[in-house]
């Protein structure tokens, strides 16, 4: 168990900076001293950032870049070592989903959102692993989902995306944290961000708006999770209830599910 003492001075990578939970994430961060590398496609969003950061005292570096493009990561990781001499924490945080029975979603859009979600965090690992092996210090955060342990309906390739994350997280977990690398995976619910958009909104019962909670609470949860030396985040805690239950009542849960969720329509077939 390795736990970070402090924030300050540490080389972080933030990966989908530019809004939602990297963006949170980042500030945070650098509030708390860390120098920030800041990835996400969105240029203008990432300079906005990263000039916000430096107005408030903290140092930040805009490397523009598409996840899922792993020559563009490798060159990204580049200009980071460049500008920061190292990373020492890599956040893979970047993502996106949507919400549509299997039917009715596009291939390539299952394709590309297993790119971005999966193999993103992959070729940034992959990247930054070795350097932090050999200096025997270093962590590394998945940003996964409640959806990456339990499938909900409507939401099939972004789960398989998010339970591919898990377990890449897992067993990585085991084969470096002898080497001195630390990996925490995160499993947040309904956070309230630009993640959940008009179609998303929509789609989602009251009763599930209603369990949807603050970015900066999740910010704070991860940051004392990496304090503590923690493996695994579940944010709202109480939503961890459901790994019990689909172990122990998976006709309860199934039945929660369908409550809280989106209830499937009928697919088109097209």
């Amino acid at each position: 168990m390795t736990a970070i003492e402090s924030f300050r001075d540490l080389r972080v990578l933030v990966t989908g900076a530019s809004s939602g939970i990297g963006r949170a994430l980042s500030l945070r961060l650098a509030r708390e001293g860390a120098r920030v590398a800041l990835v996400a496609r969105r240029r203008e969003e990432l300079e906005a950032l990263a000039a916000e950061i430096a107005a408030a005292g903290g140092e930040a570096v805009a490397l523009p870049a598409d996840v899922a493009d792993r020559r563009q990561v490798e060159v990204c990781v580049e200009k980071a070592r460049a500008a920061l001499g190292g990373i020492d924490l890599l956040v893979n945080n970047a993502g996106y989903g949507h919400h549509r029975p299997f039917l009715d979603w596009d291939t390539e859009d299952m394709e590309q959102l297993l790119h971005v979600n999966y193999f993103g965090a992959l070729y940034f690992t992959k990247a930054l692993l070795p350097d932090m092996v050999a200096r025997r210090r270093g962590w590394i955060v998945f940003v996964s989902s409640v959806a990456g342990r339990i499938a909900p309906p409507d939401e099939s390739a972004y789960a398989a995306s998010k339970f591919a994350l898990t377990g890449l997280a897992s067993s990585l977990s085991h084969e470096v944290e002898p080497h001195g690398v630390h990996v925490l995976t995160v499993f947040p619910g309904v956070i309230r961000t630009p993640f959940f958009d008009a179609e998303a909104l929509a789609a989602m019962p009251p009763v599930a708006r209603r369990g949807m909670v603050e970015v900066d609470g999740l910010v704070t949860a991860i940051l004392r999770a990496l304090e503590r030396g923690r493996r695994e985040l579940t944010h709202p805690r109480w939503m961890a209830a459901g790994y019990w239950a689909q172990t122990l009542a998976p006709r309860f849960l199934r039945r929660q599910l369908q409550r809280v969720t989106r209830r499937s329509r009928e697919p088109s077939g097209s």
